[in-house]
């Protein structure tokens, strides 16, 4: 079990390519504490002893998946959300029309299906699946599977679409460059206030649906300022990925984090 979520992890951890014969066991050295004596232990004391080793081994992990892109001159950036935010189609939309200018791939993390995945690879772009089973997020040592099997190449995009979850995922660092949490005004404008890490880790927040806003009860002053309290820092992009609405902001985000010039 995660020391950190109680998810399960380890076993039901699967990274396969669309189209590929057969799914790979995620086997490659998975590094979370476990306790062998007695499966889990309430005392407070030993379960932050845990936690703090699960993420210290798992920020070693990121940092080496860090090297890694930064050899090869790979940005990673880490998309977080609820589930249904959109950022699947998100991913597409953005694939179809800037995949063109900077050559892009996907890592997609779902607990089961390739759904997502096969969605992705539609559109011509390379994409891995890692099924999570249990688990209720990416962390570094999936990731580091992923690229193995992504091999993406020099001078290029990684968009990895972590688990719809807004608790765990802000948690694990991935080795990624950039984080962006996508939120739709289909949900509440307090979320911010709700689950500060996550949002406290955003280095962008595109806040997508935006065609919805006159059929929704979203109340954006009110999100911009929960926003502003968790993360003075951050900037915001209002867009709809199904309507194309303020996709050039993400674009412009994308390209200055990639290194090229906005045009």
């Amino acid at each position: 079990m995660c020391a950190t979520c109680g998810c399960s992890d380890g076993p039901g951890v699967r990274v396969t390519e669309p189209g590929a014969t057969h799914a790979h066991p995620h086997d490659h050295g998975h590094e979370h504490d476990h306790d062998h004596d007695n499966g889990h232990s309430h005392e407070p004391g030993r379960t932050v002893l845990l936690e703090q080793k699960v993420l210290a081994r798992n920020d070693e992990r990121a940092e080496r998946n860090r090297r890694w892109l930064v050899g090869r001159d790979v940005l990673a950036v880490n998309l977080m959300s609820s589930p249904g935010s959109g950022k699947t189609t998100l991913l597409e939309r953005t694939i179809r029309e800037l995949g063109a200018q900077v050559p892009m791939s996907v890592v997609e993390g779902d607990q089961e299906t390739m759904f997502d995945a096969e969605r992705i690879r539609a559109t011509g772009a390379r994409v891995v699946q890692v099924n999570t089973g249990a688990g209720c997020h990416l962390d570094a040592d999936m990731l580091a599977a992923a690229l193995r099997r992504l091999a993406p190449p020099e001078r290029s995009v990684v968009l990895i679409e972590n688990v719809g979850n807004l608790v765990c995922p802000a948690l694990f660092d991935l080795g990624e460059h950039g984080r962006a949490v996508v939120m739709s005004v289909t949900e509440g404008a307090d979320k911010p206030l709700k689950y500060p890490h996550m949002f406290r880790t955003a280095d962008v927040v595109l806040l997508n649906k935006i065609d919805l806003l006159p059929y929704v009860d979203f109340d954006l002053a009110r999100f911009q300022d929960a926003l502003h309290v968790v993360n003075p820092g951050t900037g915001v992009v209002q867009l709809s990925a199904t309507r194309g609405d303020g996709m050039s902001g993400w674009y412009g985000w994308l390209r200055e984090r990639a290194g090229l010039a906005v045009g």
